[in-house]
């Protein structure tokens, strides 16, 4: 009985969280993370929350539509904005439905695609934040979209 209620409690845990309300680009930049753990931004400048920007390789435009079909293909995924130059997705975790933000800022001058990816609620995410970002970094990399791995 004792475990049947840690388990509902994790559920219930999983769908809580609101949206953030200050999402989005401010300045032309993404935000960088909170103090916690659970969050990775290419707007960070601490080694813990700081990721990478995806390098476009070739045409911004075609590397930014290639983003958002690989969004679109994805499981358990929900664009709630799309804008030209930024799109605001939630990805829901398979087994606690956790909610966690995803935030992508397409620079076309200046060859890159912003990217920010945070948790909604607890502290810490096992990497999975991290973990996400690379998936993407990976899958436009293998179409040859953005550049494998890149430093800051």
């Amino acid at each position: 009985m004792r475990k049947m209620v840690w388990i509902g409690a994790l559920l219930a845990m999983g769908c809580a969280g609101r949206m953030p309300d200050d999402l989005g680009p401010q300045a032309g930049r993404l935000r960088a993370c909170p103090p916690s753990p659970n969050c990775v931004s290419s707007a960070a400048e601490d080694a813990g929350h700081a990721i990478a920007p995806f390098v476009i390789e070739g045409d911004a435009r075609a590397a930014w539509t290639a983003l958002q079909g690989e969004l679109a293909a994805r499981p358990r995924v929900e664009i709630v904005t799309r804008r030209d130059d930024y799109v605001h997705a939630v990805f829901t975790t398979r087994l606690m439905r956790y909610r966690d933000d995803v935030e992508l800022l397409l620079d076309a001058p200046r060859g890159r695609i912003d990217v920010r990816s945070a948790s909604r609620v607890g502290y810490g995410d096992m990497g999975a934040n991290r973990a996400r970002i690379e998936s993407l970094r990976a899958a436009l990399a293998e179409a040859g979209f953005v550049a494998p791995s890149a430093g800051r």
